[in-house]
């Protein structure tokens, strides 16, 4: 393929640490749940007294030597079961463990097979979890989709490849307030300062668990953690080698395959020193086609208006105000009319294709310290692809690629230094709203289209209206007493021509669609037919418009990306005698955006540099018996652009009595202007959108320039000036309650109200330049500047989660969320888009090895997970052309499951949206139906 072409490879060698070790015995075995006898995963099996040990990999086994003489002693530990010791005697044996739960052993609080340990309960922050076998069983048709049905957990669908993950409100399809880590890496696209979902992120079958922390989280994860942090762990190649593999297929053309293989490497001692693991994934599959043709939410005509409307999914048939009602007699019967304009489905190809793969290579520097060692990752990845983005505008991003090269020392709980690149190519990408103004505009622009327009409509139509009998005005026309001379109709005939105008629109319509297809033919413009979608002269425009550049040089539609992102970052834990735990680290960021004008204003030489740091520390204090814990952080961040900002956190944990956990914190958080926001100049046809680091002054507000257009008075003219732009802050405060009842059911609780100043947003206004002599227009230009709210913005929200489990295979999982944006101010030209609904629920039923008898023989290997999901329509704030209302919708997800051991493969039959409900999940995306699919998937494990 030939982004092959471009991949950048970084591989290096590293010494391997040998160390002489005496008196080694094989020590190998397998942990269990006592109870369901299924495998403990990650359990950790320590020789007492010692650090060298080994960890159970996914089928609850681990392999190590011994240190010391036998006979040794083991001890076992997994959150949430009571830590177990063990004496081994004899070498070479498989030692069966069984732990016992430490209160209840909790699978899956918001899905089937997530654990709940004391540990993830104690958390000060809202924190929702998918394990690996959470993974594996989600109904969705990937994990990442399966996020949705998490507690507080907003996903949107702008198309088949680009999902965003969003919480507590503000859940734009540009989701810049919340930031997606892997393996603690920021999985942005350096120009857009945001992450496209998991389209460039994991491959499924290297994750091993996903965490969603709601709410405010600079002091934790860092600036941009603003609403939420998405955070994905992917498999250590120690822990999990050997080989696995799946395909899935599925309507809509949908093929997926994937593999995964990894491995470990001992020194001379047998002990493991290097492991390495590579993966590869593709999908292909036919893309959501958005098709909304009804007028835009807000249209001042409907449907069946004459002269047209402004259709969603239609660019270029957007309504300006030169298209006006009549002005003359004989052009009676136009009123509002609009251009034909062009479908998304004309100027899109929708297929989609994903092509990922990675590779790391991980050293252990004193294999001796096995668990304790430190540990060198090398690693890459690289991600590459075609599907629809929707932002202010829908975008094809096209042959994108993105690559990701990272180096990591760390020792567990001790310490880390981090440092990535992340650079992306937008390769063939582009606009297909402005490459529809561009097509269009080889008929003429729009005075000189609606000069035809009306020319052919005075000339030809307005006569066969007469015929047709529509009343003449001009013969009952009068002419006043002086003084005035104020001409008059008759009002007989006024109200006769105004009736039959009413009762005629059928004919309307037809003469309008008449004079549409004249003028698309040339008439009147001087200049060619509107070019028709499928012809020879269509493509080659349009491939001409859509290869040349969206700049001021080029004059086209594509989009030149090739931006970098450079990070590192560190951090230590000590444990000082005052408290139990003292952090501190800090980090430093360089973007490096180059888009030749296409996205930013770096055209005539200029060079774009954004550099920012940050400092933190924070304390973990234990007290009350340790019932009662305390974490304080305080973090400082400094962009280049800015003035210092410091974000504290403070929470408390409280632990009344066994398995209940109060929780209060509170928690700030900063969002620094991204690029777009300090930096952008992109002509979108009806404005330029452009950043504002500078202020801009003597702008005219649009409902001003309304007025003055239909008064021609230059005093009607109101002009505003926009303050540059600053971070934007957040507090957030949280009260939470988790608990277990009965040992059977789970209920988790929580409140937040949040308070947002210097929100950002964007204001509209116009440059206008009159003469000085006629007050005629000499220059207009729309602005869309990047701008803060003036006012305070808050929110509020509630959330509660509850899981039962019965008859030992089967768990009932509900969750329920209100999330509400305050708003009492009406004036404010800064739109919030809170983009939520008020409402929202989710109810599942499910059930793991299930047992069927068959015969005398009995096979504990089935599975099923059945969800309904329930979201309240909502207000959809995006560009004006995409602003409109989300009606109220529901999902039901289903799938089940037969796993072989013998053939170490699973099967899983599922769907998403089951019953084809479709519903638009954004407003301009595409109604989002039914995808059923069926997969297979191998894994075997490689013991070492």
């Amino acid at each position: 393929m030939r982004f092959m072409n471009r991949i950048e490879v970084l591989f290096c060698f590293l010494l391997l640490f040998t160390i002489d070790l005496s008196s080694q015995e094989l020590i190998k075995g397998v942990v269990k749940d006592k109870a369901s006898k299924e495998a403990v995963i990650g359990a950790t099996v320590l020789e007492k007294g010692t650090t060298n040990g080994g960890i159970t990999d996914i089928d609850g086994a681990f392999q190590f030597k011994s240190k010391s003489p036998l006979p040794i002693t083991l001890v076992i530990q997994f959150v949430g079961y009571v830590q177990k010791e063990i004496t081994v005697s004899a070498s070479g044996e498989k030692i069966k463990i069984e732990l016992e739960e430490e209160a209840i052993d909790i699978e899956g609080v918001e899905i089937v097979g997530q654990r709940i340990s004391e540990k993830q309960k104690s958390r000060p922050l809202t924190v929702e979890a998918m394990d690996l076998i959470a993974i594996k069983e989600t109904p969705a048709d990937n994990f990442y989709d399966g996020l949705g049905n998490l507690k507080g957990v907003d996903l949107t669908a702008a198309s088949l490849g680009f999902k965003v993950i969003n919480t507590r409100g503000f859940n734009s399809t540009s989701p810049v307030r919340s930031l997606q880590l892997i393996d603690g890496i920021d999985n942005q696209a350096p120009g857009l300062n945001f992450s496209l979902g998991n389209f460039l992120g994991s491959p499924e079958l290297d994750v091993q668990r996903v965490e969603i922390v709601a709410g405010a989280s600079s002091s934790f994860y860092g600036p941009n953690a603003f609403n939420g942090v998405i955070n994905i762990e992917n498999k250590n190649p120690f822990f999990t080698a050997g080989t696995s593999a799946s395909i899935k297929v599925g309507e809509r053309s949908m093929t997926e395959v994937s593999a995964r293989y990894a491995d470990v490497i001992k020194n001379k001692e047998g002990l493991p020193a290097f492991a390495y693991k590579f993966n590869v994934f593709y999908l292909t599959a036919d893309d959501w086609e958005a098709e909304n043709y009804s007028p835009v939410d807000d249209s001042p005509v409907g449907e069946n208006n004459p002269g047209g409307f402004d259709a969603v999914n239609i660019y270029g048939d957007e309504f300006s105000a030169n298209f006006s009602e009549t002005s003359t007699l004989n052009e009676a019967g136009l009123g509002r009319f609009y251009r034909t304009g062009y479908r998304e489905i004309d100027l899109v190809d929708y297929s989609t294709e994903n092509l990922k793969a990675n590779a790391a290579f991980h050293f252990r520097l004193k294999p001796d310290q096995q668990l304790d060692s430190p540990e060198l990752i090398l690693g890459s990845n690289v991600g590459t692809g075609t599907t629809v983005y929707q932002g202010d505008n829908r975008f094809r991003l096209q042959d994108i690629l993105f690559l990701q090269h990272k180096i990591v020392l760390r020792k567990t709980d001790k310490y880390f230094v981090r440092a990535y690149m992340t650079s992306e190519d937008a390769g063939n990408s582009y606009d297909p709203y402005a490459t529809a103004l561009q097509l269009q505009s080889l008929t003429g622009d729009d005075n000189a289209w609606i000069g035809g327009y009306t020319s052919f409509w005075k000339n030809n139509l307005f006569a066969q209206m007469l015929d047709a009998g529509y009343v003449d005005l001009s013969d009952d026309f009068t002419i006043g007493p002086p003084p005035d001379f104020i001409g008059m109709f008759d009002p007989d005939s006024v109200a006769a021509a105004e009736a039959w105008l009413a009762s005629n629109q059928s004919l309307l319509a037809s003469f309008h669609q008449i004079a549409a297809d004249t003028t698309n033919l040339g008439f009147g413009t001087g200049n060619n037919p509107l070019l028709m979608p499928g012809t020879q002269e269509f493509m080659d425009e349009f491939n001409r418009i859509t290869s040349a550049r969206n700049n001021e040089r080029e004059g086209g539609t594509m989009f030149y990306d090739k931006s970098k992102l450079y990070h590192i970052q560190g951090e230590y834990r000590f444990q000082p005698a005052w408290t139990n735990v003292l952090t501190v680290g800090g980090n430093g960021r360089l973007y490096t955006p180059v888009s030749d004008g296409t996205i930013f204003s770096d055209t005539a030489g200029i060079e774009i540099r954004n550099s920012e740091f940050g400092l933190y520390t924070g304390i973990e204090k234990k007290m009350s018996d340790d019932r009662l814990t305390m974490n304080a952080t305080i973090r400082m961040d400094k962009n280049e652009n800015f003035k210092a900002i410091f974000t504290p956190a403070l929470s408390f944990v409280w632990k009344p009595r066994p398995n209940n956990f109060i929780r209060f914190s509170f928690a700030s958080a900063l969002r620094n202007p991204t690029l777009i926001d300090q930096y952008q100049f992109l002509n979108v046809g009806p404005a330029i959108l452009s950043g504002n680091l500078n202020g801009v002054d003597s702008l005219v507000t649009l409902e001003s320039f309304g007025d003055f257009r239909n008064s021609q008075l230059s005093d009607d003219l109101v002009y505003f000036n926009i303050d540059p732009i600053q971070p934007e802050k957040v507090k957030t405060f949280e009260l939470g309650y988790r608990t277990t009842i009965n040992q059977n059911l789970y209920l988790d609780a929580g409140y937040y109200y949040s308070i947002y100043d210097d929100f950002l947003g964007f204001n509209i206004g116009i440059d206008l330049e009159l003469d000085q002599a006629t007050s005629l227009i000499d220059e207009l230009q729309v602005f869309r500047y990047s701008a803060n709210s003036t006012n305070q913005v808050t929110t509020q929200g509630f959330s509660l989660g509850a899981n039962y489990y019965f008859r030992k295979y089967y768990s009932i999982n509900g969750n329920y969320s209100w999330n509400k944006l305050n708003k009492d101010f009406e004036d404010d030209p800064i739109i919030p888009a809170f983009n939520t609904p008020e409402h929202k629920y989710n109810i599942g039923i499910s059930g793991r090895d299930i047992p069927i008898t068959i015969g005398e023989k009995t096979i504990q290997s089935f599975g099923f997970n059945l969800n309904y999901k329930w979201i309240e329509g909502f207000i959809f704030e995006g560009s004006p052309q995409f602003t409109g209302f989300i009606p109220t919708y529901d999902l039901l997800d289903a799938q089940i499951n037969y796993r072989s051991k013998r053939l170490n493969s699973t099967f899983k039959l599922g769907a998403t949206n089951i019953l084809d409900n479709k519903q638009f999940q954004t407003y301009g995306g595409p109604r989002i139906g039914r995808l059923a699919y069926f997969s297979i998937s191998y894994e075997l494990k490689k013991n070492n």
